[in-house]
């Protein structure tokens, strides 16, 4: 099988309909399927062979959906990375995949030059006359490496398989209150190097056939009249999106700007009640709430699977296929009603951490359940609740930040001693990143210089958007930090 394949099904015998619409127009099934097979052979062209690691770095535009669909033509694995970061952080992250190649497009490409040795621009009025023919590969073949904080330690690589991605995808469309119908018009403004966007928004579009708005960078008033103008039915985003749509005045969002939406959910991290009820009051849409995780290709429950309206605090049931427990810390079935950590195992499930066996066997055992380190409860109807997450792990609109990697690079600094960073609420972007410094002896670093600082490393979300200096960092006998007694 090849997923490639299986993003394109929807568009068989139908090669005039819309596939994406974009900075270039509108794109068709069957532009789309050449110019991904003509640039799988502009890859072949460089060397690249089945079982090879592309990086691809692009915004949510034209460039990245034929760049990923042609990797996987080739039969290569895909590592789309995040155009926003600076090239220090590029080149961690490349030095991790060891890609044969890089492909860029646009603004990104720049950004990449510097980072990568081998790089080839994606130019979509240039590409080669020939096609490639589809590569097969094996279902157990790695598809995809996504970058995330994962369910233990420093930021990884995780392997999604062609036969993970494909299964998520025929989970949800194995429900029909979830299921995209060829008709369906989606928003494609969660960002594609995010499993949210890559699998959910765009994997699930394109392999039932329907037409995706490609946004490249939201902003609420522009993205709202994208959603008025062509008539958008499906809408998935993270909470802040749905805020700063709730943000606008009257004149920006009139009360039937998504009068055309018949399925809204939003993911990535929790949706506030009082978001979701404003939602439905001023715009007549019900938001659902889903919960996932990049190891699980990423949906795991949604409300949608529940009652209507879904009840506040519900992260809903298990999709079709995918099996959840909830167990205790020897692993074994909590009781009814009592919380325990959330196992997921089903065909969507991960293959493993790239090159890291020791987070591989922390994360799932050997009976392939994956061990998500969130805890939640069953209630008596049925529908999971979140109650306490990963340890330590802050998520900034629906972005994963460990705290260790932002600490590393604060503790580069000549200024600084030491570091501790943890996660704060926030009503914007669900929680910030809060760094809280030790100066070296003699030394006052400027708190908004060592956020510049960060921003030389680390992409934007990852950055603290507030430095405190501590005389000491709370340590216990032992000298392990103490994040519950940091200020704040």
């Amino acid at each position: 099988m090849n997923l490639a394949a299986a993003l394109l099904h929807g568009g068989l015998g139908r090669p005039d309909a819309p596939a994406l619409i974009g900075r270039r127009g509108t794109t068709t099934y069957g532009q789309l399927a050449d110019a991904a097979a003509r640039l799988a052979t502009g890859l072949a062209d460089d060397g690249v062979q089945p079982g090879d690691r592309v990086a691809l770095v692009a915004g949510n535009d034209e460039a990245f959906v034929t760049g990923y669909l042609a990797v996987l033509h080739a039969g290569a694995t895909c590592a789309p990375l995040n155009p926003g970061s600076p090239p220090a952080a590029l080149e961690a992250e490349l030095a991790v995949v060891e890609p044969r190649l890089t492909l860029a497009a646009g603004s990104s490409a720049p950004v990449v030059t510097a980072a990568s040795q081998r790089l080839r621009t994606i130019d979509l009025d240039a590409l080669p006359a020939a096609a490639a023919p589809l590569a097969e590969r094996a279902p157990d073949d790695v598809a995809v490496l996504l970058f995330t904080s994962g369910t233990a330690g420093q930021p990884r690589a995780a392997q999604l398989t062609h036969a993970n991605l494909a299964a998520n995808i025929a989970e949800v469309q194995g429900h029909h209150g979830l299921a995209v119908e060829r008709s369906d018009v989606t928003l494609g403004a969660l960002p594609c190097f995010h499993i949210f966007g890559l699998n959910v928004v765009l994997g699930v579009a394109l392999a039932a056939g329907a037409t995706t708005v490609l946004v490249d960078r939201f902003q609420p008033a522009p993205s709202a009249e994208l959603v008025r103008r062509h008539r958008v039915t499906i809408l998935a985003g993270v909470p802040t999106m749905f805020a700063d749509w709730l943000d606008l005045d009257a004149a920006a969002a009139p009360p039937d700007t998504f009068a055309s939406v018949r399925l809204a959910v939003s993911g990535a991290a929790e949706l506030p009640e009082p978001v979701a009820a404003a939602f439905s009051t001023r715009f007549g849409v019900v938001l659902h709430q889903g919960y996932g995780l990049t190891e699980a290709s990423p949906i795991v429950t949604t409300t949608v699977l529940g009652p209507s309206p879904p009840r506040p605090g519900s992260i809903g049931r298990p999709l079709p296929g995918v099996e959840v427990r909830l167990v205790d810390a020897d692993g074994a079935d909590v009781l009814e009603g009592d919380p325990g950590e959330v196992w997921v195992r089903g065909p969507n499930v991960f293959a493993g951490y790239w090159r890291d066996d020791e987070a591989t066997a922390n994360a799932l055992t050997d009976e392939g359940w994956l061990r998500t380190g969130d805890v939640a409860v069953l209630d008596d109807d049925g529908d999971l609740r979140l109650v306490d997450r990963r340890k330590d792990l802050v998520i900034v609109s629906g972005f994963n930040v460990y705290p260790a990697e932002v600490e590393d690079v604060l503790r580069a600094h000549p200024d600084v001693a030491d570091a501790a960073v943890t996660g704060e609420a926030s009503p914007r972007t669900g929680e910030t990143v809060v760094a809280y410094v030790q100066p070296k002896p003699g030394a006052t670093p400027d708190p908004a210089a060592l956020v510049t600082f960060c921003g030389k490393s680390l992409a934007r979300y990852k950055c603290p958007t507030r430095v405190e200096l501590l005389d000491e960092l709370p340590r216990d006998e032992a000298g392990k930090l103490r994040r519950r007694a940091l200020p704040g």
